[in-house]
C-alpha cells in the first residue's frame, strides 16, 4: 500500500519567485562588467530559469 500524500502547490507564488530570480541574475549580468566566468554562468542559469518559466510561469497564464 503506497501513502498518498496531498501537496499544495502555488503556481503563482512560484512563478513570482522565477521572476525575482530571473531579475537578479539579469541585473548580475549587467553589473558583471563583462567577466565571461559571470556572463557565461547566467547564461547557463537563465537557460534552466526559461525551462521553469516554460513549465510554471506559462502555466500562470491560464489560472
Amino acid at each position: 500500500m503506497s501513502a498518498q500524500m496531498d501537496i499544495t502547490v502555488d503556481l503563482k507564488e512560484m512563478d513570482k519567485i522565477i521572476q525575482d530570480v530571473k531579475q537578479k541574475i539579469e541585473h548580475l549580468v549587467e553589473i558583471s562588467g563583462g567577466m565571461q566566468c559571470v556572463d557565461r554562468n547566467c547564461d547557463r542559469i537563465l537557460a534552466s530559469i526559461k525551462m521553469l518559466e516554460l513549465n510554471i510561469s506559462d502555466v500562470v497564464e491560464f489560472l
